[in-house]
């Protein structure tokens, strides 16, 4: 955080100038009531003493009573605007972190494991830092200036002491906030790595049980808990030891306003009642700034949990100029006659560096890749792992933008064209399909809400699920279905999404893996069927067979040492 107030958090989140517009106004009502209440307590004590008798008293404690009331009413209210502006700024950041990541989801270097922390309990911790430290921030900045002149207007003494002792608490403040943003940065980088480790660790379960290595990670996993309790408790003793310093420090600033009051009271110098409205409102001068320290962890926790969200955020590509704009369906007047649906023009991509260095330059995962899609056709995508084949369709998805060449949809820039509106037109499934807790009828009407049970089954029935009903259970992380169950409810996904929603273009990453032959042959006979332009990765034969024409996709460093010596060339198409 560059300042105490984010200015991302003020472009971004329009909560936030609402928010501290609102503070301002119940500061400025706090410090009047501040004014008043030491002003009738000071006037009621003074006259008490003076004249010996109780008269008046009954109405002082009144009014004193609804300014108490009063300030709690606006303690209340400032309650109130912090958390609707913390959930606003929150649910914003939220939304733009998931847009970020959506616009950039094959090129993210950001642990799924990292991002799940950032957008939950890692960005809650605004709350702290709207409910606690902005209020206290712009307390800090209104009351102790109307308030010291109040002061300055009943003795000028005292004012000096109190305008050279409060600077005291900012230098303190600078001086412990330096080593509490280290300390919350470090632990929020250790909290984001234990998360990270628990995920692989998870993840990866299986396979170190069936090595026998599931005990050994134990002592790597506790190793990770202890790391990140070390760092919390270190933060938690910096939190406390900043605020007791602060207390000090107020409290030594007040006593020698106070102390210099008593001595000049007893020696006529100053009148009851000045000395006593001075002594009440002093510490309310003083009071506003020390809190701003105590609530100072507050602030570290949310900064970095804000400024994780802006690194995902600023990470990720610009939307593409046709989104800034109405969404256009590129294919909404038709398709020019003779014109593919789907063109690849010497198109080359390379995945930004995992250092973040932006100097360093990384390899080409995609070289100069050409080829087209016609209406109908289907096209695979063959060569070795590695060699760029999920890059291109990444590319086709419109989730990343090619570093050279150009992808054309109906003849058109995929660059300046509404990717949403491209993405209607497409149906897609990866090589691991994501299903979502529930019913396999639910999985499949995502392709297409309001589509009716008896589409769905005649979907999942003509990709081999005759098996599976639409009634069977998923749970989380696609529990309860096969691997190959899985692929057949994202295929007949797919197609409800192509035939209920008018689809153009099928994309599929391997879509037969575990399936058997006779499960595969129907998959296939299927897509083939379906009469839309299909987009495939595949190693098998089976799928190499059907295709119209097989692109060889060669990976860019072999291609560059071999070149002119490569008889099919990267990207050109070749028909089995």
């Amino acid at each position: 955080m560059a300042g105490p107030i984010d200015s991302r958090l003020l472009k971004r989140a329009g909560a936030t100038r609402g928010f501290l517009v609102g503070v301002g106004v119940v500061g400025i009502a706090q410090a009047g009531l501040v004014l008043v209440q030491a002003s009738v307590l000071a006037r009621a004590i003074a006259r008490v003493f003076d004249t010996h008798s109780p008269d008046g008293i009954t109405r002082d404690a009144v009014l004193v009573l609804g300014v108490f009331l009063a300030r709690g009413v606006l303690t209340w209210l400032t309650s109130v605007l912090a958390q609707r502006s913390s959930a606003a700024v929150k649910s914003q950041l939220r939304r733009d972190v998931m847009a970020a990541r959506l616009r950039d989801p094959f090129a993210s270097r950001t642990p799924t494991s990292t991002l799940i922390t950032v957008v939950t309990h890692g960005l809650d911790a605004l709350d702290g830092y709207y409910g606690k430290y902005l209020p206290q921030f712009i307390m800090a900045a209104i009351i102790p200036v109307i308030v010291a002149i109040a002061i300055g207007f009943h003795d000028i003494l005292s004012l000096i002491i109190v305008v050279v002792t409060i600077p005291l608490i900012p230098v303190f403040m600078v001086v412990i906030g330096w080593t509490t943003q280290e300390r919350v940065k470090r632990r929020f980088a250790v909290q984001s790595r234990l998360a990270n480790h628990f995920a692989d660790l998870v993840a990866g379960l299986p396979t170190l049980q069936v090595f026998g290595r599931a005990r050994a990670q134990t002592k790597t996993l506790s190793a990770s808990e202890d790391a990140n309790r070390r760092e919390t408790m270190g933060t938690l003793r910096v939190a406390f030891l900043s605020a007791g310093v602060l207390e000090l420090a107020a409290t030594l600033a007040v006593a020698i306003v106070a102390v210099t009051i008593g001595f000049r009271v007893v020696a006529g110098g100053v009148d009851l009642r000045t000395a006593l409205f001075i002594l009440i409102v002093a510490p309310e001068a003083f009071l506003p700034i020390r809190m701003v320290g105590v609530h100072f962890h507050d602030s570290s926790l949310g900064a970095a949990a804000a400024e994780a969200a802006f690194g995902i955020i600023d990470a990720a590509p610009p939307a593409s100029p046709g989104d800034a704009a109405a969404a256009v369906d590129p294919l909404a007047g038709g398709l020019p006659a003779d014109s593919p649906l789907l063109s690849f023009r010497d198109v080359g991509y390379a995945y930004p560096p995992l250092t973040g260095n932006p100097d360093r330059s990384s390899p080409p995962a995609l070289d100069r890749l050409s080829f087209d899609v016609g209406p109908g056709e289907l096209v695979a995508l063959a060569g070795p792992s590695g060699a760029g084949k999920s890059t291109a369709l990444g590319l086709a998805l419109g989730f990343l933008r090619p570093r050279e060449g150009q992808v054309l949809v109906a003849g058109q820039d995929l660059a300046s064209v509404s990717t949403d509106a491209w993405r209607a037109n497409l149906a897609w499934v990866g090589q691991e399909p994501g299903l979502l807790p529930g019913t396999v009828a639910d999985n499949i009407a995502l392709g297409h809400l309001g589509v009716t049970p008896e589409a769905m089954r005649s979907a999942l029935d003509r990709v081999g699920g005759e098996s599976i009903g639409l009634d069977a259970t998923v749970g989380d992380a696609s529990e309860g279905l096969s691997a190959g169950e899985r692929r057949r409810v994202a295929l007949a996904r797919a197609l409800v999404r192509l035939e209920a929603g008018g689809g153009r273009l099928l994309v599929l990453d391997e879509p037969t893996a575990g399936l058997d032959q006779v499960a595969e042959a129907t998959a296939l006979d299927t897509v083939r069927r379906s009469g839309v332009a299909v987009l495939v990765v595949s190693h098998r034969s089976a799928v190499l067979n059907i295709a119209d024409r097989v692109v060889v996709v060669t990976p860019p460093a072999e291609a560059l040492a071999g070149a002119g010596t490569d008889p099919i060339g990267p990207g050109e198409g070749v028909t089995p």
